[in-house]
């Protein structure tokens, strides 16, 4: 899936769609629901899914959280928007 395919297929809806994990979750996200993003990667393993966990709890404020998960991925919090920070981990994950 391109980055622009999935930009086309999130739109208000992430129900049902076939999308590995990483790219449900910031789907969900996008649509405003972050509990549920953050529900279904909380305790999967591995440095993609701690990554948008860090992700999410720097979008939630919470920043000590955030950074304690970019710890786990071998990364540092990045110093850009939220914005820019959902694009890059949506196209890494869109391969």
């Amino acid at each position: 899936m391109t980055y622009q395919d999935f930009i086309s297929s999130i739109k208000n809806n992430c129900t049902g769609k076939s999308y590995p994990k990483e790219l449900k979750a910031l789907c969900l996200d996008k649509n405003n629901r972050w509990d549920e993003a953050h529900e279904l990667i909380q305790w999967l393993p591995g440095t993609g899914f701690a990554l948008i966990h860090a992700y999410l709890h720097r979008k939630e404020g919470d920043l000590w959280n955030a950074n304690y998960w970019y710890s786990r991925a071998g990364a540092k919090m990045p110093n850009i928007s939220l914005e820019e920070e959902w694009e890059s981990l949506a196209r890494k994950f869109c391969g």
